[in-house]
């Protein structure tokens, strides 16, 4: 019993992990300049950059996961990872607080900008019906919600199938989601090198979209260990997280739909005019 474990905490064990994570995202970020200066070894550099971060990735969490598994996750460990996946998802928000301060700093003063002659939406730039595609969207996320909640509610009443079925259909969703993004994006008038509108709008939307993928990812990774038999009522805060995930960018998703799609489709517009006509 004295070699034993008298305390609640998990002392992690010599791992190489961050240093080859740290190797790969260098190799990552080199082949992106690189491709960006069009070197000729830019784009194979990144590409091998972006398959060795997957494979950390996968690697890392796959050790996280065993140790959940065999116990090392206690009580105060579980807490300590809840305040940590907390504060990430509020670095998250500081995030996108940025791109909604660019749009709307240039949304209600264009004077102040170069290049698009003091009016917003700027010359040449034809705005998305909000109430087509982006509506279909807010109302797919807006579902995929209740179905991630239908998923953790019958995981904490040991319904294995119902937990099943909920994230088959949540996952569905977010792929249904991202597919209507790339066709909107695909059909736009605009793209983001045109003016600060374009910047603006593909910025905010696209670090969305990107973060939809991630958090399907994510979903995908839950799904493939429930059927393997991981998560319990009193232990599955993999799940949890995922599901915290999805609901932050189910929020996101609103904000940018009424601010973006909905203000600057229409009354935007109208306020930027009145105010600097």
């Amino acid at each position: 019993m004295a070699a034993g474990k008298t305390h609640d905490f998990h002392i992690l064990n010599p791992s190489s992990r961050p240093l080859m994570m740290s190797l790969a995202v260098l190799v990552l970020a080199s082949g992106a300049i690189g491709w960006m200066h069009k070197a000729g070894w830019g784009m194979a550099t990144f590409f091998a950059g972006l398959a060795a971060v997957s494979a950390m990735f996968f690697l890392w969490w796959k050790d996280v996961v065993h140790e959940a598994n065999t116990g090392d996750h206690t009580p105060v460990v579980q807490l300590h990872h809840r305040y940590g996946m907390i504060l990430f998802i509020a670095s998250e928000v500081m995030f996108f607080v940025a791109w909604f301060w660019a749009y709307f700093n240039a949304a209600l003063y264009p004077s102040m900008h170069e290049g698009i002659e003091g009016a917003w939406p700027p010359k040449g730039i034809e705005l998305l019906d909000p109430f087509v595609f982006p509506l279909l969207n807010t109302l797919i996320l807006l579902l995929s919600g209740t179905t991630v909640t239908w998923a953790h509610h019958a995981l904490i009443h040991d319904d294995r199938k119902g937990l099943k079925q909920g994230l088959w259909v949540t996952i569905a969703l977010g792929l249904i989601f991202t597919c209507v993004q790339a066709y909107e994006y695909h059909h736009a008038e605009y793209g983001l090198a045109d003016s600060i509108y374009g910047a603006a709008f593909y910025m905010a939307t696209g670090f969305h979209g990107f973060h939809v993928i991630v958090g399907t990812i994510f979903l995908m990774v839950c799904l493939a260990r429930t059927y393997k038999g991981d998560f319990t009522p009193r232990h599955h805060f993999g799940f949890e997280a995922a599901a915290w995930y999805w609901h932050f960018v189910d929020v996101v998703w609103l904000f940018l739909f009424i601010a973006i799609y909905v203000w600057g489709s229409k009354f935007g517009a109208a306020v930027a005019q009145s105010q600097f006509a």
